[in-house]
């Protein structure tokens, strides 16, 4: 195929959209983002609004949407079908985030006791909230429940 018009070449797009080339390849595997035409000295051709499209994708991974979540999103809009399910996710990640703000709210306050406790070793620690306990603070795979800390 030809290439006509204004065509942004890989490094262009990478460098305007702030990612980095190989996401390009990536997300074009993934079906985020179409695969490019030729240019008549066999670059890849990209139209302009990809860099648009880029920073839309990438703007919704830093509110939380994964890959998936993004890909399935674009693919709706792209049929041409609304997607009042945007609302609904937006809706669930609002409820992930506050989870995840009452975690880090936990964890600044045992981090707090063991500053102020002049805490220097983990199993020595005579602070108000010894390490030992913390387990207990948050939820864990053996209730069902699992933390987005678990395993890191």
């Amino acid at each position: 195929m030809r290439v006509e018009g204004p065509y942004l070449r890989s490094g262009q797009v990478a460098e305007q959209a702030g990612v980095n080339p190989q996401t390009l390849r990536y997300y074009e595997r993934r079906g985020l983002i179409a695969e490019p035409v030729r240019s008549p000295g066999g670059h890849r051709a990209y139209p302009p609004e990809t860099v648009t499209l880029l920073r839309v994708i990438k703007a919704a991974q830093r509110l939380g949407f994964t890959l998936e979540e993004v890909a399935e999103l674009l693919g709706a809009g792209r049929r041409g079908h609304p997607t009042p399910d945007l609302r609904a996710r937006a809706q669930a990640k609002m409820t992930e985030v506050e989870a995840r703000i009452a975690d880090l709210t936990t964890i600044w306050a045992a981090l707090s006791a063991v500053v102020s406790a002049g805490c220097d070793s983990l199993t020595q620690c005579t602070c108000p909230l010894p390490f030992a306990d913390l387990a207990s603070l948050f939820p864990s795979p053996q209730n069902g429940i699992s933390s987005p800390y678990d395993d890191r």
